[in-house]
């Protein structure tokens, strides 16, 4: 096996660790949410890393029984899925916001978690020599990067939700 697969098969494994770790971290999240929003969210997110996972996995098992790089396209939602999610329950809430503080480092820590596997996917695809390779890692770090702008969203919400809806929605909250 060369040295080039060796790193390949690595950052794969990396990858997939970080994967299952995300979805881990948002199943166990997602139990202890106190509202619809963010267990809808955070299963979510839990769903969209298997998915990473499952083409990460696919891929590192044709590298490692030496068939090379497997025709796997992925192509994600941009967030899409998320969005709706995140647009019906904020509907749902609109007339009964709540603050629920105990969920703000929860968020906080996938905020982290998106940036870290991000960041990876990103310094991954500039130091690979393989083109699917390289659209792949950029792929997935634009859904990374999209999971967190949600994430940041409804921390925002939690926050203050009358702000955030001022800020989204461009109209006045008359508090009421």
């Amino acid at each position: 096996m060369s040295s080039e697969q060796e790193t390949t098969l690595q950052a794969l494994q990396t990858a997939l660790q970080m994967e299952v770790d995300g979805k881990e971290f948002y199943l166990k999240a997602s139990q202890t949410s106190k509202n619809k929003l963010g267990k809808q969210l955070l299963e979510k997110l839990a769903a969209e890393e298997d998915i990473h996972r499952t083409v990460f996995q696919r891929i590192y098992d044709a590298i490692k029984a030496n068939k090379g790089w497997p025709d796997v396209k992925y192509e994600g939602d941009k967030g899409q899925g998320l969005r709706t999610v995140f647009a019906e329950a904020l509907e749902e809430m609109k007339n009964n916001p709540q603050v629920l503080t105990e969920e703000l480092d929860a968020i906080k820590v996938g905020m982290g978690l998106e940036n870290k596997t991000y960041d990876f996917y990103k310094a991954r695809a500039a130091k690979t020599t393989y083109g699917a390779e390289k659209q792949l890692y950029e792929d997935i770090a634009m859904q990374e990067s999209e999971h967190h702008r949600i994430l940041q969203d409804y921390y925002e919400y939690l926050q203050d939700p009358a702000q955030w809806y001022v800020k989204h929605e461009h109209s006045a909250v008359d508090g009421g």
